[in-house]
């Protein structure tokens, strides 16, 4: 097909994607599963982060905020290169998975920490306080009064960085892990068409995120409805 002399079949082939879709949709497990395990790295350590970040203690407050500061201000293909290239030099050896799912989780718990830790300061003082009438300690108002408030509102911050965290696992396609980009530059250099089969990925994360954003509304709906009933 030719459009004012453009030929389309040079941007995108669409035979060629359609025959090399399920190649590439073999990939969409482990850029789920990288990005699941990131993910659930990323929240446990950015809990303990905003904690530290938050707390009385220096030694405590001052690892943390060098730690999110170092994560922050770093590149993501970097720390990947240095966990899986670099780590072996001291005698760490790391597969291309472990590489990436820990990259990761170590990278975003730097920015949920920061999303954590606003969270948590935006629950009001008085609430602490009611705890703390009640004899409950530190912990048991952390988890059963602050955290149940907290997770309300960094649900929206945190459902985007799993979106650009699914997005970001194409670059462990650098370091050999079989997701979706690594399958898509397989064919790229087979077929010799880059431009055909990078529409083709951007067309897959797409709909993937849209599942994310679909479930993000469904969510916030939910705990809407939850406080219109607890102020009624």
């Amino acid at each position: 097909m030719t459009i004012q002399g453009i030929n389309l079949n040079e941007i995108f082939d669409v035979q060629l994607a359609v025959e090399n879709l399920p190649f590439v949709l073999s990939g969409l497990p482990m850029t789920l599963l990288v990005s699941i395990i990131g993910m659930l790295i990323g929240l446990v350590l950015g809990l303990l982060l905003a904690l530290a970040r938050n707390s009385n203690y220096y030694f405590l407050k001052f690892p943390a905020r060098l730690y999110i500061s170092f994560m922050r201000g770093t590149p993501m293909l970097v720390f990947l290169f240095i966990l899986y290239f670099g780590l072996p030099v001291i005698g760490i050896k790391l597969t291309a998975l472990m590489a990436a799912c820990l990259g990761f989780g170590l990278n975003s718990a730097a920015y949920i920490a920061e999303i954590d830790r606003a969270s948590l300061n935006s629950i009001d003082k008085g609430q602490w306080e009611s705890a703390k009438a009640l004899n409950l300690t530190y912990w048991q108002t952390l988890r059963k009064v602050i955290l149940p408030q907290a997770v309300r509102i960094a649900i929206p911050p945190l459902t985007n960085v799993f979106m650009d965290l699914v997005k970001a696992t194409s670059l462990a396609a650098v370091i050999t892990v079989p997701e979706l980009f690594q399958k898509t530059q397989i064919v790229a250099g087979r077929e010799f068409d880059a431009m055909t089969m990078y529409i083709l990925v951007a067309l897959i994360y797409w709909p993937i995120c849209i599942v994310i954003a679909f479930i993000q509304e469904r969510l916030e709906a939910h705990y809407s409805k939850f406080i219109v009933h607890e102020m009624v």
